[in-house]
């Protein structure tokens, strides 16, 4: 299995909460958070760009929160 590097968000600053992200050479992305590193979300970045410009424009604010304890 090949050695992926993973890089951090530069929104996460120095927190412990932080999201970090990498690409496939096939343009993959993944994406994991750092207090769930074996959980990966992989998606096409199209996709991915879609769901943030849709969450930029307030399209997912009628979202109910779910929270994990």
């Amino acid at each position: 299995m090949p050695t992926y590097t993973w890089q951090k968000s530069s929104y996460s600053g120095n927190a412990g909460n932080c999201v970090y992200v990498r690409t496939d050479r096939d343009g993959t992305l993944h994406l994991r958070e750092s207090d769930a590193p074996d959980t990966i979300l992989a998606t096409a970045p199209a996709t991915f760009g879609a769901f943030i410009r849709a969450a930029k424009a307030g399209a997912l604010d009628h979202l109910p929160y779910w929270h994990r304890s």
